[in-house]
């Protein structure tokens, strides 16, 4: 028996440092970017990643980098998966053209957020409603671009949340509380963690359109990101996703995260 005991040890101990052994995944993500990532390791992409490493047996290792610094994401890319000091990036569109993108791990969208008391008749971008209320929306987003093409940016507040480091998406939230907008429009990962503060909020998706004439997307799969060349680490990474997506998701409804269904 105390044969045994000892050789079961060995072998959990064995695998322990074969593990540790092995190279690190390096993954590049924000320091101070909630609900998103921080070096508390709270953040929703803070969980995915642990989760990726563990199951690749990988420890995981972080490269921090700001993501809102001047020349926002494209050049914390540049500064770091495509610098090559790290491997992978977290929470990257599908398709994104600078990088590799394994297969989506989830699909969200921007929403429409207003207080239920209002009762507004918010569908879509061209709902009739929005061309009497006070807009609040994250600037440099599709649904900037949304606004500006129907002639609604006189009444927009726009927020700098994407390309001011420090500033919470909280902020946005407390705006809408204030009265200071009647109807926020923002990415729905950004807000997900801190809408259990306020009771009375109706969350809206916004749907795809087409009204103008060209496209406009407001719903995207979100993949994780490698460099172009390294397709074998994005095989490993599809595995993963493919093997562990249940696991992903229930962290993804944990941290808020609103899932877009059709």
């Amino acid at each position: 028996m105390i044969c045994a005991a000892a050789a079961l040890a060995f072998v959990g101990l064995g695998s322990s440092v074969l593990s540790a052994q092995r190279p690190p995944l390096r993954v590049c993500a924000d320091p101070d970017y909630l609900p998103f990532s921080n070096r508390a390791g709270q953040g929703f992409e803070n969980r995915i990643a642990e989760t990726v490493a563990k199951a690749l047996g990988q420890p995981l290792e972080y490269t921090w980098a700001d993501t809102r610094g001047r020349g926002g994401f494209g050049e914390f890319l540049g500064r770091t998966l495509d610098a090559k000091t790290c491997d992978v990036v977290m929470g990257i569109p599908y398709g994104n053209r600078e990088e590799l993108t394994t297969q989506p791990y989830y699909v969200s969208s921007y929403v429409f957020v207003f207080k239920k008391s209002r009762k507004y008749d918010i569908k879509s971008m061209d709902s009739p409603i929005l061309r009497k209320l006070k807009i609040g929306l994250e600037g440099e987003t599709p649904v900037e671009d949304g606004v500006k093409s129907r002639g609604m940016l006189d009444r927009t507040t726009i927020f700098d949340v994407g390309s001011t480091s420090g500033l919470s998406p909280a902020t946005m939230l407390d705006a809408l509380d204030k009265g200071q907008i009647d109807v926020l429009m923002t990415w729905a990962p950004a807000i997900g963690f801190f809408l259990n503060r306020y009771a009375d909020l109706e969350v809206v998706a916004v749907p795809n359109a087409r009204t103008l004439g060209s496209p406009e997307q407001y719903v995207f799969p979100m993949s994780m990101g490698v460099r172009q060349s390294d397709q074998a680490l994005k095989q490993r990474l599809d595995q993963v996703i493919a093997t562990h997506q249940a696991e992903l998701t229930a962290i993804l409804k944990q941290h808020g995260v609103q899932l877009y269904t059709p």
